[in-house]
């Protein structure tokens, strides 16, 4: 409550400015064109002049993502709209409205908000995911697609990927023997999904030492919390992303000095590995492609001169860290403890492990297509327990028409992981973990994606995750190393309901002991 009259306190002195740009808006709202006659807007609440509905949106910090789920279900609608200063946010929770979105209309919400968290990331905007619609991110997604995340270098990066998931198990195998079988798997999915992308982009495991076990130091420690806060702080509502005009005037909230330590925390490490290899290269001390970083660097366009300066390649590593670290993690902690909740799931999990492998060698990328149900768990886990409320935001380019209902230039089109992962016309008992529901009759692969919006765990379209190849198998082989490596079991009286804290489960080695060395 206190917090609450603080914020009202702040947005009191800061009246003058409101003022001032209420001037500006409503200058700019004589001149916008009136809506059609027989448009309307979707469902939501009635805005205040100039400001819309920010009171509602601070009185519900930091649970806004609860409050418009709860308000959409006593509604009863399935795509809502709040209008939140000059802009008109739509959240959508149904599949068919999604699609309309992402795959129909994809052209037209093709492009990304300007918010400051986003913009201090990605340097300016310079890099593929956080970028509006520019020819700057036309050309860093054909990198993406083209040059980091295509099937050919992933196959190019396989033993990479297979280094670190035979680190894994012997990672595991020493923190049983030192912590009493006592396992922070929050710790070990994080270094895991950490270590094979530094790997893969630097050629390193670790920034600096690394531990004695196997695990994180404390330069590892330090670049994955930046890494996690970053995502935080990018999800977060901002007063000033709605109301530019208080940017960089006051950080009413935080949000920008978080971001900005968050990032040079995590950036501090790479940044001086990508000015080491540049000079290598230009230096002539290095002459052969070995990771992304190296290819990257070496990038030409069609004048032979280098794509990408310094600072791209920076910023781009940054984004290729955030974006693939975060989902794998939170998915794969989440199917552990459902599992271990539901002894019949793990252990029939455990079963096809056995048959499709066997105990005598460790798991490996090539068996995962005769693991359907160990696929199934992780896809059950990004359903029920996406890593964010909503996706990163879609905004239209132009007006339009969707659902019936007209949505204006610069809207912020949300969709809901949790509306349409649990959407009760979807899914039959929406709230319990049931892998066998995404197993077909006809036995053929289980994908992460869904193209009909289902559930969205890495989205599609224009600005769909080009990195789903990467993240599926980095969460597959995350969960089928730990379940066929070892046994899990609650601590002794313990009982995880939600994940506010890591997940500790014991554990118990399960194979040869020659497999863990």
């Amino acid at each position: 409550m206190t917090i609450l009259v603080i914020q009202y306190l702040i947005l009191f002195l800061f009246l003058p400015f409101i003022t001032l740009a209420a001037i500006f808006l409503f200058k700019k709202i004589l001149s916008t064109p009136r809506l059609p006659s027989k448009a309307c807007l979707p469902p939501g609440p009635k805005p205040w002049p100039i400001i819309g509905s920010l009171f509602i949106m601070m009185r519900n910090k930091p649970n806004f993502s609860r409050w418009v789920h709860d308000t959409m279900s006593k509604m009863g609608c399935e795509i809502f709209c709040i209008r939140i200063g000059s802009v008109h946010v739509i959240v959508v929770t149904s599949p068919e409205i999604a699609c309309e979105f992402l795959k129909k209309q994809d052209a037209i919400f093709v492009s990304r908000p300007t918010f400051l968290s986003a913009e201090i990331v990605s340097d300016g905007f310079c890099t593929a995911i956080s970028t509006p619609f520019n020819d700057q991110w036309k050309k860093m997604r054909r990198v993406f697609v083209s040059n980091i995340l295509s099937s050919a270098t992933l196959h190019w990066m396989h033993d990479k990927r297979a280094e670190e998931a035979d680190h894994l198990v012997r990672y595991v195998y020493n923190l049983i023997k030192s912590n009493d079988g006592i396992v922070n798997v929050r710790v070990v999915a994080q270094h895991f999904c950490g270590n094979m992308m530094r790997n893969m982009v630097f050629s390193k495991r670790f920034f600096g030492k690394g531990n004695e076990n196997g695990g994180p130091g404390p330069e590892e420690e330090e670049h994955m919390a930046g890494i996690f806060t970053i995502l935080k702080c990018s999800f977060n509502f901002c007063i000033s992303d709605y109301f530019p005009f208080l940017r960089r005037r006051i950080d009413l909230d935080g949000n920008e000095k978080r971001t900005r330590q968050a990032v040079q925390n995590a950036r501090k490490y790479q940044d001086i590995e990508v000015d080491t290899r540049i000079k290598q290269w230009r230096e002539g001390m290095r002459k052969e492609k070995v990771d992304l970083l190296d290819v990257l660097i070496t990038l030409k366009n069609d004048k032979g001169i280098a794509l990408l300066t310094s600072e791209e390649i920076k910023a781009e590593i940054l984004e290729i860290m955030l974006a693939s670290i975060d989902n794998p993690t939170n998915a794969i902690e989440w199917a552990l403890l459902e599992m271990i909740n539901q002894p019949k799931t793990l252990l029939k999990a455990v079963q096809e492990l056995d048959q499709a492998v066997g105990k005598d060698r460790l798991v490996q990328e090539s068996d995962l297509h005769n693991l359907n149900y160990i696929k199934a768990c992780v896809k059950e886990s990004f359903r029920l327990h996406p890593v964010s409320p909503f996706n990163v935001p879609h905004v239209s380019i132009s007006e339009t028409t969707v659902a019936g209902y007209f949505i204006p230039k610069g809207s912020h089109a949300l969709l809901s992981r949790l509306g349409l992962g649990l959407n009760s016309r979807i899914w039959d008992e929406p709230l319990l973990f049931k892998p066998e529901r995404h197993i077909k009759d006809d036995g053929s692969d289980v994908i992460l994606n869904d193209t009909n919006l289902h559930l969205l765990s890495f989205s599609i379209g224009r600005r769909g995750c080009p990195g789903v190849n990467l993240g599926s198998t980095m969460s597959f082989m995350l969960l089928a190393r730990l379940l066929q490596g070892f046994t899990w079991n609650s601590p002794s009286n313990t009982t995880y309901i939600e994940l506010v804290e890591p997940l500790l489960a014991f554990a118990k080695p399960r194979l040869n002991e020659q497999l863990y060395i």
